[in-house]
């Protein structure tokens, strides 16, 4: 199980919180899912592909961590099926693994919005009053505003907070 298991599990929970993030901004107007179809990047040569990974909602750590290394495989190998990286209501974006420690990411059309992951780092912070070292980790959402405006994104970012600071729960 990886960070970036729990960063997935922890978004498809803040989709089913906040289920107006979970959509597409179309011509015809809004579209929503009852589903967590997250699409997580992968760097492959040339490019990004972005393979999707479905009813995160309905999924554990394990079976997100087993699907996630597959796609990512599959995806530098060249051997994803067109439908398997199709479709997904939200992306995540990883780029801790690399260091890098805030970014933002571009959004995925028609998708409703895109979280950029940073690395984890240890930092001080205040504690009870007191000094303390803690991991932190720096996450950025780019949103389309004309289907999740600033106050639902910071809505959703707050349901996302609470789950990946208590890891405990997607063990549930």
């Amino acid at each position: 199980i990886s960070v970036n298991d729990m960063v997935v599990k922890a978004t498809a929970a803040a989709l089913m919180a906040e289920p107006d993030v979970n959509g597409y901004f179309e011509a015809e107007g809004c579209r929503y899912f009852s589903t967590a179809d997250i699409c997580v990047a992968v760097a492959v040569d040339g490019g990004l592909v972005t393979p999707v990974i479905h009813d995160v909602q309905n999924l554990g750590l394990t079976d997100i961590s087993r699907k996630t290394t597959d796609l990512a495989s599959r995806a530098r190998a060249g051997t994803l099926d067109p439908s398997e990286y199709a479709g997904g209501s939200f992306t995540i974006s990883n780029l801790g693994m690399f260091g890098i420690r805030e970014f933002a990411a571009v959004i995925n059309p028609p998708q409703s919005a895109i979280l950029a992951v940073g690395a984890g780092e240890q930092r001080p912070v205040v504690k009870n009053g007191e000094l303390a070292v803690a991991t932190v980790m720096k996450v950025t959402l780019s949103a389309d505003h004309r289907i999740v405006d600033g106050a639902l994104g910071a809505k959703w970012l707050q349901a996302f907070k609470r789950a990946i600071e208590q890891p405990v729960t997607m063990l549930l």
